[in-house]
């Protein structure tokens, strides 16, 4: 199976794409938080390889140029923002602080959580960019000497949570202004919960895809002072 993967070029993709799609199919028809097309598609995905005996290195190598759709992809979230940007201007400082207080909030979490289980620097470091987009978190990883692929799997997972948990935590703590809500999502689960935001709204999701931006600048600043506590 590995051999028809190889000659296979978008094999992978296709796997993925299939997957992701019967998540979607799965959403619109019971609509729980727990049927989230990223959720479902990674589970489908590990156990179509699992029951293939695929590797994972020659699924990667087939699906590779999804990945290359992602930093587009995050770029192309300035749109939604710029619709917005006289809201924007106005509700500028609380913007900023409710951006800086959800990093510092990530950062200060992962250490805390870090020394009450003795976990060492690699696992550590490998947690710290777990709230920001992929594109930016797989390099602060790399740089402080994580592992990567466990950053990234942190990363989908903070993000998956956030998506299914989003609007249950805007009802539970009676956050009923828009800005709040898209800079409270943006700030804590990224590109991913950021879909969610647009679905709650034009300004929830503006200002979640802000945050992704600012929060990730901030947290490759922060994860390499917050690096140097261990």
């Amino acid at each position: 199976m590995n051999e028809f993967f190889e000659t296979s070029v978008f094999f992978g993709v296709f796997i993925s794409l299939l997957s992701y799609g019967l998540g979607i199919v799965l959403k619109k028809k019971w609509k729980l938080a727990i049927f989230n097309p990223l959720l479902i598609a990674v589970a489908v995905t590990i156990l179509c390889l699992c029951l293939l005996h695929v590797d994972y290195a020659v699924y990667k190598e087939g699906a590779a140029c999804i990945s290359f759709l992602l930093t587009p992809a995050t770029i192309c979230l300035a749109v939604p923002l710029y619709e917005q940007i006289e809201l924007l201007k106005k509700n500028y400082k609380a913007i900023m602080i409710g951006i800086i207080s959800g990093v510092l909030t990530s950062l200060t979490s992962v250490f805390l959580l870090v020394l009450l289980f003795r976990m060492d620097y690699a696992s550590y470091v490998t947690l710290l960019p777990k709230s920001i987009t992929t594109a930016i978190g797989m390099g602060v990883s790399e740089e402080l000497g994580g592992y990567v692929p466990i950053t990234v799997a942190v990363i989908i997972v903070t993000g998956v949570i956030g998506n299914m948990l989003a609007e249950t935590i805007c009802k539970v703590f009676k956050i009923s202004d828009p800005v709040a809500k898209g800079v409270a999502i943006g700030s804590s689960s990224h590109a991913i919960g950021t879909a969610k935001a647009m679905e709650m709204g034009d300004v929830e999701g503006a200002m979640s895809s802000l945050s992704i931006v600012v929060s990730g600048i901030l947290t490759v600043i922060g994860a390499n002072v917050f690096a140097q506590f261990m």
